[in-house]
């Protein structure tokens, strides 16, 4: 009996006809494209047909399976401090803007005794990218040895990193994604974010399910299902996994970009910083030590007595970069400026998260293009936040860039989404709620 051998038109035909991939096809064309027996163009045409048409269940469990299948699936089973296993735990967020909590909460963890194995991703679409924030202390690299990833995790506690050869399917699509506009499919994310996580050897993972104008889907509902196919991804792979729904109608914290996350982030660690970006880090560090059985630990103790701060110096030098770059006068900021002010008195009303993503996107923070260099000085400052009594004339915004052409056209992305009112809009929790 002669074999059946899938081609690429076929299976893009059946998923846009609105069929269902047999585990067969996905397992081909995964592996196929893997390989490079399948093009990118054609890749990114079934990339469209899923975005359209969705998946099934069964389809994004074996889509995730297969992307796992693409690599190595690492083990630190067999690693120990102080005679006993580690406490592998991590997190991960489904994309937000401002969101730069992985940079303050690995190092939280660190000092609550955790071990973080985070491999990490760039930007995508609107939304930053860890390892773009990281890369712009000089110096820093996430791409890391197998063998320094073990020793960092047993020395120190974490590790982030390149995802390399974990699930080199999901590196390759997940560029394609960032450039043919099929980034918000729920099963693409879920398998995106699974096959990654599964595959880097974590015991437990704490997962940030994002919702509002901000996040990759439209509505909680959405989001919330995205969450629980995550959660059960996650457990059917032996993962101990948990979510929680958080809101990204506004952006997190008073900065989007690359370096001037990372300087909130300093500011976090050093006890202060925004109280939204504060309070979501100690939210997932509890969630994390407790999937990892840490018991008796106080997250918030660690940025009140620096030991969060050490830990996450210790972690820049052990991957290259300059700890003494780590102050707003060192890291790099856009050579241009324009500044958006008030143009009467009042309350500063909602701000739009999307937006302000592609403000930022179009600063040059993010990619058009797969591999396209990011200018680790593109950025905005958020000068008043919703709820906060603002004069006319002071300044809202704040955009950086080392391209001034970039200026005119980031600065009307922002047109529309904000106002100046009369009264403080409602005001919504960061906390939406809590799946297992």
């Amino acid at each position: 009996m002669t074999e059946f051998t899938f081609d690429a038109p076929t299976v893009i035909r059946t998923k846009r006809d609105g069929g269902v991939l047999s585990d067969a096809a996905i397992d081909w064309v995964i592996e196929a494209y893997t390989h490079g027996r399948v093009a990118d163009a054609q890749m990114s045409a079934l990339l469209m047909a899923i975005f359209l048409r969705g998946m099934s269940n069964a389809e994004i469990a074996r889509w995730t399976a297969a992307m796992i299948a693409s690599g190595e699936r690492l083990d630190f089973s067999d690693l120990r401090r102080a005679g006993k296993p580690l406490r592998l735990v991590d997190k991960h967020s489904t994309g937000g803007v401002g969101d730069k909590i992985t940079i303050p909460l690995v190092p939280v963890v660190m000092a609550c005794g955790g071990a973080v194995p985070q491999a990490a991703g760039r930007g995508l679409g609107h939304t930053g990218g860890t390892l773009d924030k990281l890369e712009s202390i000089p110096g820093f690299t996430a791409e890391i040895p197998k063998a320094q990833i073990r020793q960092q995790l047993c020395d120190l506690g974490a590790a982030i990193f390149a995802a390399g050869e974990l699930a080199p399917a999901d590196r390759k699509i997940y560029a394609l994604r960032d450039v043919t506009a099929t980034t918000e499919s729920l099963p693409l994310i879920a398998s995106s974010v699974m096959s990654k996580k599964i595959a880097e050897g974590t015991h437990a993972l704490v997962l940030d399910s994002k919702v509002g104008s901000g996040a990759f889907l439209d509505t909680e509902a959405e989001s919330r299902e995205l969450a629980r196919t995550m959660v059960d991804l996650g457990t059917e792979h032996g993962v101990r996994t948990r979510a929680l729904l958080t809101d990204m109608h506004t952006p997190l914290g008073r900065t989007v970009g690359n370096a001037v996350e990372v300087v909130e982030s300093l500011e976090v660690l050093a006890g202060g910083g925004p109280e939204d970006v504060v309070e979501l880090t100690l939210a997932l560090a509890r969630e994390m030590c407790d999937a990892a059985g840490l018991d008796g630990v106080d997250p918030a103790q660690t940025l009140r007595d620096g030991t969060a701060m050490d830990r996450f110096r210790d972690l820049v030098a052990a991957q290259g970069g300059d700890v003494a770059a780590l102050s707003a006068d060192s890291l790099p900021l856009g050579a241009y400026s324009e500044t958006v002010s008030a143009p009467h008195g009042g309350t500063m009303g909602d701000i739009d998260a999307m937006a302000v993503g592609l403000a930022v996107w179009r600063l040059g923070a993010g990619r058009s293009v797969p591999g396209e260099q990011v200018q680790f000085g593109a950025g905005l400052r958020i000068h008043r936040r919703p709820g906060e009594p603002v004069a006319a004339g002071e300044p809202l915004f704040t955009l950086y860039t080392d391209t001034v052409e970039r200026l005119a056209p980031a600065v009307s992305e922002l047109d529309g989404a904000w106002s100046v009112g009369d009264r403080a809009p409602a005001t919504r929790p960061l906390i939406i709620d809590r799946l297992t």
